[in-house]
């Protein structure tokens, strides 16, 4: 959520600043109600003092002057009444409003869409096969690592089933994963799988992407959902808390499922592992101080570059314009696969920055030292990583040309061998 006093002084910088992700700002509205909801309380507060100030007097009048008063009294009662009322439903607009605003993308991040997204860098070299190399799909079933039929035939179209060396494969990245990030000093938390509305509001999922996720309940006040990324329940550790500066930075990741609708068809480009209902992905989150949270920035993406470079994958780097980063995020760099057989770049983890706009949907706060004042704190998460475009890229760039396939080092100690085949 934005900060109500700056698009109240600076509108203006606020609306240019949205521009860059939207095609049409009009921020009149919201501010109307805001200058609604001051006038109603300012009303109602005088009301409050004037009845105050009658009662502490009454008693020194005679009664027929208190009778009088007594009338005052329960007039202005009712009007501050049907005030509060009227104040409450402004409030309640204009928390609708403001919650459907996306985050300020920060000052370096361009305006437009995926056309205007910029490759920072790459590594490593792309692979060159002497042989006709296969895709995935066809990996995946010569070497009997992952049964799609009976995934569609269980759960539908955008499901699979791992099985032996493909479940040990993805166990194995799992297993690498905690191991990396628990050397890195972050915190091991398993979330729940099915989270409350408050996780998606503070998370700024809802109200506005509430379709977006498999809902368990309709009732605002008792919807329940399956978690998209365990980003959406890590953030809420913290909600309604204020922590103690010398406690931040907090640093968690998590292991869950990750359970998506992806509406729309899957075409030839995503078939197999590329996009689906169901995967597997470690999650990176920090809560920091404000003036901490480019340097956690620059931490994070390095933890998910050096996690691609001990695989061997050849990757690139991309900072996202504005349009292309998520509603709730001012900066995102996404780090993207390479896949042979699409002869394309597909994102396998956001590194991402909330600054202080999921903090104020949460109310998550530290108190700093210098000051004793409550501050909010930034927030950032990154995908490290996503497993179901990993995997693709694994069999695909290692591939062989006797159809086998060269296991990562890094993976070799998990999976107990240095080569999946037959």
């Amino acid at each position: 959520m934005l900060d109500i006093n700056l698009i109240r002084t600076n509108p203006e910088k606020v609306r240019q600043a949205l521009l860059k992700r939207l095609d049409a700002v009009d921020l009149e509205p919201l501010l109307a109600l805001d200058r609604k909801r001051r006038e109603l309380i300012v009303e109602a507060d005088a009301l409050k003092m004037k009845k105050n100030a009658a009662s502490a007097t009454v008693k020194k009048l005679d009664q027929a002057a208190q009778q009088a008063v007594f009338a005052e009294m329960k007039e202005i009662s009712a009007k501050v009444k049907a005030l509060d009322a009227e104040a409450a439903a402004v409030e309640a607009g204009l928390a609708k409003l403001m919650a459907e605003l996306p985050n300020l993308p920060a000052d370096d991040v361009v305006a437009g869409g995926k056309e205007s997204n910029a490759v920072l860098r790459d590594w490593g070299a792309k692979p060159e096969f002497g042989f006709p190399a296969k895709a995935h799909l066809e990996l995946c079933k010569d070497l009997a690592l992952v049964d799609y039929e009976r995934g569609v035939k269980l759960g539908g179209t955008g499901f699979w089933v791992y099985k032996d060396l493909g479940a040990r494969l993805e166990w194995a990245l799992l297993n690498f994963f905690v191991d990396t990030h628990l050397s890195n000093k972050y915190s091991f938390v398993l979330p729940p799988h099915i989270l409350n509305y408050d996780c998606g509001y503070t998370a700024g999922q809802f109200p506005k992407f509430k379709d977006d996720v498999f809902l368990l309940a309709s009732a605002e006040e008792k919807v329940q959902f399956l978690l998209p990324t365990s980003e959406t329940a890590l953030i809420s550790l913290h909600r309604d808390e204020v922590m103690k500066e010398d406690e931040l930075p907090k640093k968690y990741f998590a292991y869950s499922p990750c359970y998506r609708k992806e509406a729309g068809g899957y075409g030839s480009n995503e078939r197999g592992m590329i996009r689906g209902h169901q995967f597997n992905k470690v999650e990176l989150i920090q809560f920091t101080r404000p003036e901490d949270s480019p340097a956690a920035f620059e931490e994070m993406l390095g933890v998910v570059e050096g996690v691609m470079q001990k695989l061997g994958l050849h990757y690139r780097v991309v900072k996202l314009a504005a349009k292309d980063c998520s509603a709730s995020m001012a900066r995102t760099t996404d780090i993207e696969v390479w896949i042979p057989s699409m002869k394309a770049y597909k994102e396998v983890s956001s590194v991402s920055s909330a600054n202080d706009y999921q903090a104020r949907r949460g109310n998550m706060r530290f108190k700093r030292g210098e000051t004793g004042k409550n501050e909010f704190v930034h927030t950032l998460n990154g995908s490290c990583l996503a497993t179901s475009r990993l995997f693709p890229a694994i069999l695909e760039q290692f591939q062989q040309a006797d159809g086998s396939v060269t296991v990562p080092e890094a993976l070799r100690k998990y999976l107990g061998t240095d080569k999946i085949t037959l």
